[in-house]
């Protein structure tokens, strides 16, 4: 088969950066899509991926993405999302509650609504949702981010009874505690010491570990989906538990 293309939204750091490093590495074609122009252009001279400036929450970036985008296109890996607070649901802002679910939901359906015709062209399309392990089970102080996640996995699954026929693979990778440069320290509006306070005394997976698990994914054989892929420390048990040394 000629050259394979994917593109991998939320690239500019964290799990979506290292999913572009391994892609290319795989000697895939890689499109990277973040807001953040100066780490998309390090990061296109480190790999030789292509790279688009967009925010997925803007329905006007999508739509100059999908023009963007030189296909075809065979695997769309919607890693962009995030998560806002540390608060009980009587002490959460609704604000914070719209801005998750239109970065984590809304935004992941325009760019998939936006690549489909060039993943159905393509022959052998795959979608791959980023969502987490707060995609299936909740937990207190975090409520926003855990009904956002379980809506992104709930349109999955409809997503892939929706495409099945067409060809295109439908998958869902949840990670657990993941340990990046950026996301707890968004969750915490940026006090450095409560985002270093969730990892401390656990091995944490890495970005490396989510996109080693999305390269597998993408490279079973067509007829075989990964459609969900459940991604834990060992020392996670669950939501709730967590041994520390």
């Amino acid at each position: 088969m000629s050259e394979l293309h994917a593109v991998v939204t939320g690239a500019s750091s964290g799990i979506g950066a290292a999913a572009v490093r391994r892609l290319t590495a795989e000697g895939w074609r890689v499109t990277a899509v973040a807001r953040r122009q100066e780490r998309l252009a390090a990061l296109q001279a480190e790999t030789g991926c292509a790279v688009i400036v967009a925010d997925i929450t803007s329905a006007a970036d999508v739509a100059r993405l999908a023009q963007a985008v030189t296909g075809p296109v065979h695997a769309l890996v919607n890693n962009a999302g995030g998560a806002v607070g540390w608060v009980t649901i009587a002490q959460s802002s609704p604000d914070d509650w719209l801005s998750q679910y239109a970065l984590n939901v809304v935004g992941t359906v325009r760019v998939t609504q936006a690549l489909l015709p060039h993943l159905i062209d393509s022959g052998r399309g795959d979608v791959i949702n980023l969502t987490s392990t707060a995609g299936h089970e909740p937990y207190e102080y975090g409520a926003g981010y855990v009904a956002a996640k379980h809506a992104e996995a709930a349109m999955t699954r409809t997503l892939r009874l929706e495409l099945t026929g067409t060809g295109v693979r439908v998958m869902e990778i949840a990670p657990g505690m993941v340990h990046t440069e950026e996301f707890s320290l968004h969750r915490f509006d940026g006090d450095q010491s409560k985002a270093d306070a969730v990892y401390q005394g656990i091995e944490p997976l890495t970005a490396q570990d989510i996109a080693d698990a999305a390269f597998y994914a993408l490279s079973r054989p067509h007829h075989v989906s990964m459609d969900l892929m459940v991604i834990r420390p060992r020392e996670q048990g669950g939501a709730t538990k967590t041994v520390r040394r």
